[in-house]
């Protein structure tokens, strides 16, 4: 990746153990793009409360990808998984992935 992983964090503190796994995360994202992607931001906010007791986090990840950019918006208002930000933070990269796999695929097809 050409420039540093940006990451924010809304609504809660930074916790050490989520940001290894959102870098693990990118540099895998990073692999799959072959090393093509030029930037990466990842916003995890904490939500309001959609069930009595519960918060769901939301995971948007930005890529630029080889000229292309790529925008994943993990908004699960009804996905009580999304309660935990591991959990959240897993399905928008793998959301990404399939995305930037999809992109490479027309992008081959088109050449």
């Amino acid at each position: 990746m050409e420039s540093p992983l940006q990451i924010t964090y809304r609504g809660f503190t930074h916790q050490p153990e989520l940001e290894a796994i959102i870098r693990k995360r990118a540099e895998d994202l990073d692999k799959v793009a072959g090393h093509r992607l030029t930037s990466c931001h990842v916003v995890v906010e904490l939500g309001h409360e959609h069930f009595p007791g519960a918060r769901i986090f939301h995971v948007k990840v930005d890529v630029t990808f080889a000229g292309a950019v790529v925008v994943i918006d993990r908004e699960r208002h009804d996905d009580r998984t999304h309660e935990d930000a591991t959990v959240a933070v897993h399905d928008a990269f793998d959301a990404a992935r399939r995305k930037l796999e999809h992109v490479d695929r027309q992008r081959h097809a088109a050449t």
